[in-house]
């Protein structure tokens, strides 16, 4: 079987969407799954539906990477998205062709300088990890190319400057807060470090426009069943060592000026893709609806049983719990629109029953403590204040949150906790040493000396929660219940 490149596309007889000659409007740092499973895919609709006829250039940005590979095959990849919209199950494969080229610029940062001076190149795209943007003392002005992301930006948009041209379109990806004008503060401390120009740095922050963005797709990439690759090659009429996958579901929120949405091809082509004041709001939806979901009842739902998310949203029990979590006590205490929020909520019942995602709970689990405090108590507080009263739900999966830290201890490794499912496998909750050490030490209290002790925990919470009116002995009759009929009887007696 060939490898694909357009030749080879060509003779398998591909009916899609191809656009084999564009112009390079897009320099991208980063050529891993997501991006091309996310920007990439929407850059690809552009040209297809809004004749954007832009290409987009690929520069690694470590030293290992996909460069030889993508270029191997003229930066043509197939792409399938999978999952379940409204309901109905989806599994869409399309070839990208958005991307012209992979650039090394670990020897050949020349062609990364030669790209900033085109006067064709609009956008840059990022997503460099978390710990991409930095500011590292040891990258240099003179290095080819300097160590970090923001110091190679620096130098791209000091190219720029000096042929004269116009500045750029700037969207960071990396799951930073922030990350537009975190990018932009390293960029001006480098400018401060090189001794370059005030007026190099007066365009870069007048001509050029850094987004922060909120990305949501879940990419979980390449295809790891054999056989499965073996049958799609044979299907595909060609072998493509850089397919991706990527849920169906994809939102891209970017913060911006009046005016950018329509200097950006998205809209027009009906990718999801918005441009907002403020992004603040829709990183509260994201956080508190879908993160805050996944903490609220997976816990639980392990007690229960319950091994993988789509199982959960297969038990009518469970989901009625999530959703009643969701759309009666998390919804109302966001300020977007309240259609939006419902139907970004339906969207997470859509994927978190992803036939093709097992998707394990334990996995979810990680760290527990600080997502429940992140995700969770921030709408629990919040409808108390609006309600004068506790929230069933929220005070529920609190309780099944301390049940999972005290079910049953049997050691604590260096692994973490190991507890045991009700008359089940054992498991091991892993989370901070000081959070173990804390349930290690309580494992021989009493349901009320353990809420108490866990609700006075300031170091956890940020806060002594029993002051919260009602809360410890909810939740030592809560725990009490778990303890004696499980988790279900408790998600059920919310309904």
């Amino acid at each position: 079987m060939e490898q694909l490149n357009y030749q080879v596309l060509k003779e398998s007889g591909y009916q899609g969407f191809i656009l084999e000659h564009g112009t390079e409007k897009v320099m991208q740092f980063g050529e891993g799954n997501f991006l091309r499973a996310f920007v990439d895919n929407f850059f690809d609709l552009a040209n297809e539906h809004v004749g954007y006829n832009g290409k987009v250039v690929l520069v690694q940005p470590i030293a290992q990477g996909l460069t030889e590979l993508i270029n191997k095959q003229e930066g043509l990849y197939t792409l399938y998205l999978r999952g379940n919209e409204n309901g109905r199950k989806v599994d869409d494969k399309r070839v990208i062709s958005c991307v012209s080229r992979c650039i090394n610029p670990y020897g050949e940062w020349e062609k990364v300088l030669e790209l900033a001076r085109s006067a064709d190149l609009e956008i840059v795209v990022s997503n460099t990890t978390e710990a991409g943007i930095v500011h590292e003392s040891e990258s240099k002005f003179d290095q080819e190319p300097p160590i970090s992301f923001p110091a190679k930006l620096t130098r791209v948009l000091y190219e720029r400057w000096k042929t004269g041209l116009k500045g750029l379109i700037i969207l960071s990806c990396e799951l930073i807060d922030n990350n537009g004008k975190e990018l932009l503060r390293c960029v001006e401390q480098y400018i401060s470090d090189w001794k370059l120009e005030d007026d190099f740095l007066r365009w870069t922050r007048e001509e050029n426009t850094f987004c922060s963005t909120l990305v949501d797709r879940i990419v979980p990439g390449r295809i790891r069943d054999g056989e499965e690759v073996k049958a799609l090659a044979e299907q595909n009429g060609y072998d493509d060592p850089l397919t991706d996958v990527g849920e169906v579901f994809g939102i891209w929120v970017i913060e911006g000026p009046a005016g950018l949405e329509e200097q950006l091809p998205f809209k027009k082509a009906g990718a999801p893709v918005i441009v907002v004041p403020n992004v603040t709001p829709y990183k509260k939806r994201k956080v508190r609806i879908l993160n805050g979901a996944h903490t609220g009842f997976v816990l639980g739902a392990y007690l229960a049983g319950f091994d993988i998310v789509r199982e959960c949203m297969e038990n009518d029990t469970v989901r009625g719990f999530m959703n009643k979590m969701l759309y009666d006590e998390v919804i109302p205490t966001l300020p977007l629109d309240k259609k939006d929020l419902e139907d970004f909520a339906r969207a997470v019942q859509d994927r978190f029953n992803n036939p093709f995602v097992n998707h394990e709970l334990m996995s979810i689990s990680l760290n527990s403590t600080s997502k429940w405090r992140a995700r969770n108590m921030p709408s629990f507080l919040e409808y108390i204040e609006k309600k004068k009263e506790l929230p069933p739900c929220l005070t529920a999966s609190l309780a099944a949150y301390i049940a999972f830290y005290s079910s049953e201890p049997q050691e604590l490794n260096d692994k973490g906790l190991v507890c045991r499912r009700p008359k089940g496998n054992t498991y091991t909750v892993s989370d901070d040493r000081d959070v173990l050490e804390f349930y290690w030490a309580h494992r021989d209290d009493s349901a009320e000396d353990l809420v108490h002790a866990v609700l006075t925990n300031e170091k956890m919470w940020g806060q002594d929660l029993t002051k919260v009116a009602g809360l410890e002995t909810a939740t030592v009759s809560l725990l009490k219940l778990i303890r004696e009929k499980g988790t279900l009887a408790v998600f059920q007696s919310c309904l």
